[in-house]
């Protein structure tokens, strides 16, 4: 089975829901901490899943297996290998191909968030299996400001100008978290719910939202990952 190297910023990052659904899809993958050391190409590989984290995508001091993560995404986008960053990894993509990520530039976001499709999504082979307004979990304080020149901008919503971009023909930086669903929101603790009140999300709120989307939310991540299967099998 063809497997997609993962990278997480932590040891308990995952793939979480996405797992199963790649794996019933006939994509395997293997999940790699950055600090735990990093492959140096994607030989053998057939798709580049770079998860979220805390860092700025430059912030080699924080997260030192950074510079070997960028130098994976850039063998994705040189070599057409099937790619997906969600959050962080979305940033790296974007900084990477020459665009900006700033540090509370913008309003943070947190949980269940309502997304809008941009017109170039309609013909995009991952982003069509969405409809023009969907709702997705977010997570972050940092936001991609702008895009590289060759980029393609396929979703925003109110507060984040780039929720979702093509970066030639198989990379895919997301803002958004297909792979957290209402359950792991609920689990977050009690650091987690103090950073989302001090950027003024009231909690109960946030878990009342994730609650009346969640439904809606499985449904379309799942299509989401069920197609990045696909493309990336169809890729090999």
């Amino acid at each position: 089975m063809p497997t997609a190297l993962v990278i997480g910023h932590s040891k308990t990052a995952g793939l979480r829901r996405l797992g199963p659904w790649f794996n019933e899809q006939g994509l395997d993958y293997e999940v790699k901490f950055g600090g735990d050391g990093l492959p140096e190409s994607l030989d053998g590989y057939a798709a580049l899943i770079v998860l979220g984290g805390a860092p700025l995508p430059y912030e080699d001091d924080r997260f030192p297996w950074l510079p070997a993560t960028r130098a994976l995404t850039r063998q994705a986008i040189d070599g057409q290998i099937p790619m997906l960053g969600i959050c962080l990894g979305g940033q790296l993509l974007a900084y990477v191909g020459g665009g900006t990520v700033e540090h509370r530039k913008l309003q943070p976001e947190h949980g269940i968030t309502p997304i809008t499709l941009d017109a170039a999504a309609a013909d995009d082979p991952l982003f069509s299996v969405l409809p023009e307004f969907f709702p997705m979990t977010e997570n972050h304080v940092d936001h991609i400001t702008s895009l590289p020149a060759e980029a393609v901008l396929l979703a925003h919503s109110d507060r984040s100008p780039v929720q979702g971009f093509r970066l030639g023909d198989r990379a895919w930086g997301l803002q958004f978290h297909p792979e957290v669903s209402a359950a792991n929101i609920a689990a977050w603790d009690a650091d987690d719910i103090r950073d989302v009140e001090h950027d003024g999300f009231n909690w109960e709120e946030v878990l009342r939202r994730n609650s009346v989307y969640d439904a809606e939310n499985t449904k379309l991540a799942e299509a989401f990952a069920r197609r990045f299967a696909d493309i990336v099998l169809q890729a090999r």
